[in-house]
């Protein structure tokens, strides 16, 4: 269950960020008006995605938040070419601590 959970947030996390990045190209770096077609359909499948948990909506908004800032720091290298600092790391693992505390710590039924 736990690696299922993380994979889809992994993968709303790309939907989010194409869904962003996208519009962004067209703005900053003058690419086609026609990028705002998928990012479109990338941020209406980024919600779809988050719809798919079997837990509390504010609880996986507060999760995903971690692993969208993992995504997003490799977005910054793979992407942007631009290496993460030992700081990067160091907040990247705090965040992705804090979400799998908020996802996977025991509840009471």
């Amino acid at each position: 269950m736990e690696l299922k959970t993380i994979g889809l947030f992994f993968i709303t996390a790309i939907a989010e960020i194409l869904g962003c990045y996208l519009p962004y190209l067209w703005l900053k770096e003058d690419k086609s008006i026609w990028l705002l077609v998928p990012a479109a359909f990338f941020l209406g499948l980024f919600a779809w995605l988050l719809s798919l948990h079997p837990t509390a909506a504010g609880r996986v908004y507060a999760a995903y938040g971690g692993v969208y800032i993992f995504v997003a720091i490799l977005w910054l290298w793979l992407v942007d070419g631009i290496r993460p600092t030992w700081w990067d790391f160091l907040g990247v693992s705090v965040a992705m601590l804090g979400m799998a505390i908020i996802m996977f710590a025991p509840r009471a039924s």
